[in-house]
Order: C-alpha cells, then structure tokens, then sequence
C-alpha cells in the first residue's frame, strides 16, 4: 500500500480538492483506495456526502482498526472508500502527546490497512504540529500544492526545514504549483524561478478555474462534472506524473 498525505502549511491552496481528485483516480484505475480525512474542517467528507457516525472521533481514530473499520464509508465511486472527519480531530496533537512513542502511531494505526488498500490518501490539516510529524512518518510521499507566490514558497521552504530538523527524506515530498493564474506576472515569474532553480517540482501545474470552486456546489471530483475540462485534464496529468514518481 502506498500512502500519500496531502499537506500545506496553509489553506486554501487547494489541498482538499487535490486529495478529492486523485483519490478517485487512484479508484478509476482499478486500485482500492482509501481517502482518510484528517482535517477537522471535513472539507473532503462534505465533497462525499459523507458524514462521521456520532460515536467516532479522535479517541476511536487512535484505538486502531478495530474501531476505524465500522466508519469507513463507501462512496458513489467504485474502489473508493472515505473515513470521514470529526470536529474532534481538531485536538488531536493533546490526545498524541499523552501516548507512548506519540510521533509513529499513525503509521502504526495505518499499517493494518495495506492488504485492503492499494493507495492511501491523507487529507492532512494544515500547520506543522504533532499530527504532521506524524503523518509525515507514516506515509510514502508527501504531495505538496503551492500558489506561485513569494509567501507560498516561504511555506515550501519552512517545509524543507523542518525535515532537515527531524532527519526526514525530503526525496519523499512532491511539490506542485496550484490555482495558477498566468495572466498574473508574480505566478509566472514565481513557477520561472522554480524551472531555473534546482528545486525538484513536479511539472504538471493545476490552473485557477471555477470548476474547482464549484466542487462545494456540486460535490464531485471534476472528472464527473467537467470530464472534459483543462482543470480535469490538469488533475489526470499530475497524477499520471505521480505515479511515475513511485
């Protein structure tokens, strides 16, 4: 089982609807995917129509397999699974940090899952905390989007940072640019920077367009409601050149 976590420091860069996207490719292609959301806010959740049962939260989430197996939910799409989010997740660093070996339980609670699931998909919560360090411990490849922008690639570098701090492999993160708007100078000079530098990105880039605003209207990956738009073909090229990352 490969396990991608889709992570930014900050919001509204289009993490969720990344994690949405490639989630049902992942599933398209034949392969039995989970989406696992982490993020209290249940964006991902909302885009499935897919709500928590009242008794899971982040106490059930940390007992393991056992109590997380009752709350996946099947999708409309086929190989695609979700276990949604809980307003709970929000204080998930305190429940961590009173636990033995605090920064690899995910991995641990997560490692019973791989003869069910070809791909894992983590749809993180933003900021750099306890639940991160752990999410980055446990998964394969950190799949990271950035609006080409100067303060975006402070995040990006804060990023590489703190895996020099904690002795993490940066080889495992993927960078790409999201919501790029070309007719913006600072994004083309940002992405031309990138290009010149030694920077390792991926070479797909996601465009701003309205069909990724509209997913919270429709609730659906755009491969369904605008099979054939740039934004859908966008969203199949990064995860072709992902997979061909792995």
């Amino acid at each position: 089982m490969a396990i991608f976590a889709l992570y930014s420091i900050k919001g509204g860069v289009g993490k969720t609807a990344t994690a949405v996207n490639l989630a049902y490719l992942s599933a398209l292609d034949g392969g039995k995917t989970l989406l696992m959301d982490l993020d209290p806010q249940g964006s991902a959740s909302f885009y499935f129509r897919i709500k928590a049962e009242k008794k899971f939260n982040k106490k059930a989430l940390l007992k393991g397999k056992k109590k997380i197996d009752p709350n996946i939910k099947g999708t409309d799409f086929l190989n695609l699974d979700l276990l949604p989010s809980d307003l709970s997740f929000r204080n998930l660093d305190i429940a961590l940090d009173d636990m033995k070996h605090s920064k690899r339980k995910l991995k641990e609670i997560l490692y019973p899952f791989a003869k069910e699931y070809k791909h894992l998909f983590i749809d993180c919560p933003p900021n750099i905390t306890l639940v991160s360090e752990n999410i980055f411990n446990a998964s394969d490849y950190i799949i990271v989007p950035l609006i080409p922008t100067t303060l975006s690639m402070r995040t990006y570098e804060e990023l590489l940072g703190f895996f020099d701090k904690k002795d993490l492999k940066k080889k495992r993160i993927l960078a790409f640019f999201s919501m790029v708007d070309m007719r913006k100078k600072l994004h083309k000079e940002t992405m031309e920077h990138v290009s010149a530098s030694s920077m390792k990105f991926l070479n797909t880039y996601i465009p701003y367009r309205s069909e990724i605003e509209k997913m919270g209207l429709h609730r659906e990956p755009v491969m369904i409601t605008h099979p054939t738009s740039e934004t859908a073909e966008s969203y199949t090229h990064l995860w072709n050149e992902i997979k061909g990352n792995i």
